[in-house]
């Protein structure tokens, strides 16, 4: 037998595994594709003998973008410890870029979007699902992160079959502006941190304007007038390919809110502001031609993917601040 396993056979046997583990670490790092969440929404009330009622679609598109997170090609990876999803991280950045987006509505559910007021109840359901979200999304072991939130999503599930039984008037869904700008609000400070953070790709001299606009606001610890921000080089990817996953969450849950705030928005006169931001984040999930994700200097010779997704982001994000103020606007 030991003549058999000669060197160059024991070499080629490696060779065709890591050629193994390159293509499906290529086919497992293929990003699934947007989809109609309105669609969604139908199909499953009409599969469930649910009717389409304010909260469904975005409830769905929770449900629909958890469900691709856990089912797509390789499944959920950010936890493997095994070869080859233990050496891929563009994928494992996308997926915690989607599931930030998913913990920011889910909380949004369960503090404001089913409630009345600030003296209500919350729904025992959304409770139990909100913190399953926020499992560390690293963890392999008791508990295993793919199976707390495939609980959640069931318990999501739950909630909205309730949701789509008209005779079921426990559990609801408040369209309001106000609880349609908290979410909001909240978005607007993760998808700045995303876009400071891809603007950091080339280095920036930045001014301390932590106390601007406040003469007496003071802040626990000293910071210097001027630091320089600029990102590793070994983390270009990972902000690139987080950024494109909040990105496609938002997306989906947007186009949801389009659907289930319809009345609101076109009150308001705010639906062309919300079309707007849907198509700045359409432009982020535009197809990577490169190979790898390049960091050229701002006008230098080689493009910096890392700025262009910034520029997307930014000006998304300044529409959504944008609608904010038209929400709160009586």
């Amino acid at each position: 037998m030991k003549q058999f396993l000669t060197p160059r056979i024991l070499g080629a046997a490696a060779g065709l595994l890591v050629l193994l583990f390159i293509l499906i670490g290529w086919y497992w790092s293929i990003e699934p594709s947007t989809f109609d969440v309105r669609q969604h929404a139908l199909d499953d009330a009409v599969a469930n003998n649910e009717q389409v009622v304010p909260g469904y679609t975005v409830t769905t598109s929770l449900i629909a973008v958890g469900e691709t997170l856990l089912n797509k090609p390789g499944g959920y990876l950010s936890n493997d410890v095994t070869p080859p999803a233990l050496f891929m991280d563009n994928m494992p950045a996308w997926e915690f870029g989607v599931l930030e987006m998913m913990r920011d509505l889910s909380l949004a559910m369960r503090k404001d979007l089913s409630r009345s007021q600030s003296q209500s109840m919350e729904n025992p359901m959304l409770v139990k699902a909100q913190p399953k979200l926020n499992i560390d999304h690293r963890s392999w072991l008791m508990p295993a992160s793919e199976s707390q939130y495939q609980e959640a999503l069931d318990l999501l599930r739950e909630y909205r079959a309730e949701l789509g039984d008209p005779t079921a008037d426990r559990v609801q869904f408040y369209t309001r502006a106000d609880n349609l700008r908290d979410w909001l609000k909240q978005i607007e400070k993760r998808m700045g941190s995303l876009s400071q953070r891809l603007s950091a790709s080339v280095g920036t001299d930045q001014l301390n304007t932590d106390l601007a606009g406040d003469p007496q606001a003071h802040q626990s610890t000293p910071t210097r007038h001027e630091t320089e921000n600029q990102t590793s080089w070994f983390k270009l990817d990972d902000n690139f390919y987080e950024a494109r996953g909040a990105s496609w969450a938002l997306l989906h849950f947007l186009k949801a809110v389009e659907h289930d705030f319809a009345d609101v928005l076109e009150k308001k006169n705010a639906t062309v502001s919300l079309q707007q931001i849907i198509r700045e984040l359409e432009a982020t999930q535009q197809t990577v031609w490169s190979p790898m994700i390049l960091n050229g200097s701002g006008f230098g010779m080689l493009a910096n993917h890392s700025l262009v997704m910034a520029n997307y982001i930014s000006r998304a994000n300044a529409a959504l601040i944008e609608l904010s103020e038209l929400l709160n606007q009586g």
